[in-house]
């Protein structure tokens, strides 16, 4: 897993606290702003997946148009700006302008229902 999230302005430390498991409902999306770092959680029944919320096509937050950001099927992100297609496991751009690209994942682990970044 590549560290380039550590790389944004803000990026908060390893064992930083996001918010509880409950906040994030299931098949859904959430954003956060934590302290200038912009989050996207994904989960998916007891699954997260965690990124930093930047389109890498242009840096705008996936959100930036829209709160819709899974595809009908739940296995895709789509950037409301651009359309860009992410896949919602590993980050991978998959359609359109998010060919060739990737999300930036955030490593967290749930500990008492609290999703933690993790190292």
């Amino acid at each position: 897993m590549s560290d380039a999230w550590k790389n944004y302005p803000n990026a908060p430390a390893s064992g930083t606290d996001i918010c509880n498991f409950s906040d994030v409902e299931n098949q859904n999306t959430l954003t956060i702003d934590l302290d200038g770092f912009p989050l996207l959680i994904v989960r998916k029944n007891e699954r997260l997946h965690v990124f930093v919320n930047a389109c890498p096509h242009q840096y705008l937050p996936l959100d930036y148009k829209g709160d819709k950001l899974l595809s009908s099927d739940g296995t895709m992100l789509r950037c409301t700006n651009h359309s860009a297609s992410f896949d919602i496991e590993t980050g991978e751009g998959v359609e359109g302008l998010g060919v060739g690209c990737n999300l930036d994942i955030v490593p967290v682990r749930v500990i008492n229902n609290r999703i933690v970044i993790e190292e």
